[in-house]
């Protein structure tokens, strides 16, 4: 094997990883692409000039993925695809996504040509680590508001090209995905408001060009929420509103509409906003700013 990718035809997967991406809500044309671009990537349409310098071409070594820090797996699937295109099929899954892992938690055993092996590892680690601090972070946010009828909501703050996949961990964590794209629902926000020359005209102009999409109208002040609920907006983003804000927000709306509480949240208050009644709380450092959970691959010569 050369180690070059195949310039873009679709490779086709294997049963097992097409029934595993099945219930991810993603796409398997959506997973090739993004698992072959990460390849293609680190290739730069050339070889790995050091394996081939050092490994055999037909040697072959066991892969265990294991992490090195606790947390919530996501991105077997992903993991899995790299794997594939990389003409590795020969795989175990130990641990699945959604399961807690431990420091020196075995997740997943491979067998294949050791130039295969080493292609695929820093691509699925990436992703591997990434979307597992994800969903490690979301069920912090989702634990911190146990109790509460309020849900842990992600935002479009998001790494180019990967978005569906950090927003499956987002699921993956216990949290629940806001809009995917700018078509998908509309958000008013300020910048909309000053150009449209209010809140309510801003909602009034949106409900009319698209009558059948959801809308959400960002305010930042009790008055504007006052005056788009009136105009009969059903969800409203509470910008950087205070916990008392916030409650009151709740008692003025009477139920009319669901509210989303965003901006100066931190897991040390989310309990406490959480517990005014709004329906959501915003979090985008659940996508921008998630740490990565430590994950490694060792090898061992069959």
């Amino acid at each position: 094997m050369e180690f070059k990718v195949n310039g873009g035809a679709l490779m086709g997967f294997s049963k097992k990883l097409l029934e595993l991406i099945a219930g991810t809500r993603l796409s398997p044309s959506y997973i090739e692409k993004v698992a072959e671009a990460a390849i293609a990537e680190d290739l730069l349409g050339d070889l790995d000039v050091t394996t081939v310098a050092t490994i055999p071409i037909d040697q072959i070594a066991v892969a265990e993925f294991r992490s090195r820090k606790s947390g919530v797996l996501a991105g077997i699937p992903i993991v899995c695809a790299v794997l594939e295109i990389c003409g590795i099929e020969n795989y175990k899954i130990e641990i699945n996504d959604g399961e807690i892992v431990h420091s020196a938690s075995l997740i997943m055993v491979t067998t294949g040509k050791t130039r295969d092996l080493l292609l695929a590892e820093r691509s699925a680690l990436n992703f591997l680590g990434h979307l597992s601090g994800i969903s490690t972070l979301t069920k912090s946010w989702v634990d911190a508001v146990a109790g509460t009828s309020a849900a842990i909501r992600d935002t479009r703050k998001t790494t180019p090209g990967i978005r569906e996949l950090e927003k499956y961990a987002v699921r993956v964590g216990g949290g629940i995905n806001h809009r995917f794209a700018l078509s998908d629902a509309a958000l008013i926000k300020d910048n909309h408001v000053l150009a449209a020359g209010g809140v309510v005209e801003a909602f009034t102009l949106v409900k009319a060009k698209f009558p059948d999409l959801p809308v959400e109208v960002e305010v930042d002040s009790l008055q504007q929420l006052r005056e788009v609920v009136d105009a009969g907006a059903k969800l409203v983003l509470l910008d950087n509103m205070s916990i008392e804000e916030c409650r009151a927000a709740v008692e003025i709306v009477a139920g009319r509409a669901k509210l989303e509480a965003s901006g100066g949240l931190i897991l040390n208050n989310a309990h406490a906003y959480a517990s005014t009644g709004v329906d959501f709380l915003a979090v985008g450092a659940l996508t921008h700013s998630a740490p990565v959970l430590d994950i490694g691959l060792d090898l061992r010569m069959e």
